[in-house]
């Protein structure tokens, strides 16, 4: 019973527009995208995926979709 009423209240406040003050950063992105795959390790990037903003064809040496894989 608590539950419910719990959750009709959260729903409520989504409804109503009372917001909770939770933001969400968005993800760090290479601009432009790195220049070779050591650049994008120095930043802790590894197994980049196509779709990804640091995507490149260049880093991706058998074009499975996947740039900068790790050992």
């Amino acid at each position: 019973m608590t539950t419910r009423v719990f959750l009709a209240v959260v729903a409520a406040c989504g409804v109503l527009g009372v917001g909770f003050g939770v933001t969400v950063a968005a993800p760090a992105q290479a601009n432009p995208p790195y220049a070779n795959c050591k650049a994008a390790a120095a930043d802790g990037r590894y197994n980049i995926p196509r779709g990804d903003p640091a995507y490149a064809p260049k880093l991706d040496r058998d074009n499975d979709g996947i740039a900068c894989e790790s050992r």
